[in-house]
């Protein structure tokens, strides 16, 4: 059996009696970094051998773990904080159980993006999480692209030392919606930061942030409210090849399909420097 044990985001305390359970009942426990786990398990009591598992490793790895369960060993997976596969190691093992059979569960736990959304005040009813944005600002506009129009709250992930470029980004994607800048959750430092999108606020930079923005109105899901590369960048992210986003802009644009296809040649060297 494996166990996908989410674990505390800051309070150590927020580490339910079956995640204790479990860990001690496993033969190895699958974790990002040991240094990192083993204070936690230690707090617990838990002695048990302690296994890298991370993203540089994940496929030589799994097949590792693959053998422990079908020799009846039982196995817990771990992230440094929160519940793992959640922008964390563990989709490449959990895939590969699937596809053999063997059995997994999960163990409730914390999880950054929901503690995050009903922290912000916005609308939980609907939402989507997106995670981490790429490091390439072109990279983040065109994945930004593809959630301008999302009628849900929008939940991003945010390393301290590029919260601000992630916040530059999403304005010039999103326009100035309202944002709820989350950090140290759980913590004695814990904050909520209420703003707009293109303000400017003041926040402590350390710790993981999550960025919690409102979702698109229905007034503001007009294309052509867009600049006509955003409008052709929404329409590649939703699956059109250059040619068919072109044309579809210009019939939405009453514009000539060469001064669209100027725009879009213009972000493709944008997009290879």
């Amino acid at each position: 059996m494996l166990y996908v044990v989410a674990t505390p985001i800051g309070n150590l305390s927020e580490f339910t009696y079956r995640a204790v359970e479990a860990l001690k009942e496993s033969d190895v426990v699958l974790c990002e970094d040991t240094r990192h786990s083993r204070p936690l398990l230690a707090y617990y009591g838990i002695d048990k051998p302690l296994v890298s598992y991370q993203k540089f490793n994940e496929k030589e790895r799994t097949e590792q773990v693959i053998k422990m369960l079908v020799d009846g060993k039982t196995v817990s997976l771990i992230s440094d904080a929160g519940m793992p596969l959640i922008s964390d190691p563990g989709s490449t093992l959990i895939k590969s159980l699937a596809e053999r059979n063997l059995k997994y569960t999960v163990i409730s736990g914390p999880c950054a993006c929901i503690d995050a959304l009903v922290l912000s005040a916005k609308d939980t009813s609907r939402f989507c999480f997106v995670g981490f944005l790429p490091d390439k600002k072109s990279e983040k506009a065109k994945l930004i692209a593809k959630y301008a129009f999302v009628e849900a709250t929008l939940v991003f992930y945010s390393p301290p030392h590029d919260v601000d470029g992630d916040l530059e980004a999403l304005y010039e994607g999103l326009g100035a919606r309202e944002i709820s800048i989350v950090r140290e959750i759980s913590k004695l430092h814990e904050e909520v930061i209420f703003a707009r999108l293109g303000e400017k606020p003041e926040f402590t930079h350390k710790g993981e942030f999550v960025l919690v923005v409102e979702g698109a109105k229905e007034k503001e899901s007009e294309l052509n409210s867009l600049s006509i590369e955003d409008h052709i960048r929404a329409y590649i992210g939703g699956g059109m090849s250059k040619k068919e986003a072109v044309k579809a802009v210009a019939k939405d644009r009453k514009t000539a399909k060469s001064e669209i296809y100027a725009v879009a040649e213009k972000m493709k060297e944008k997009d290879n420097e």
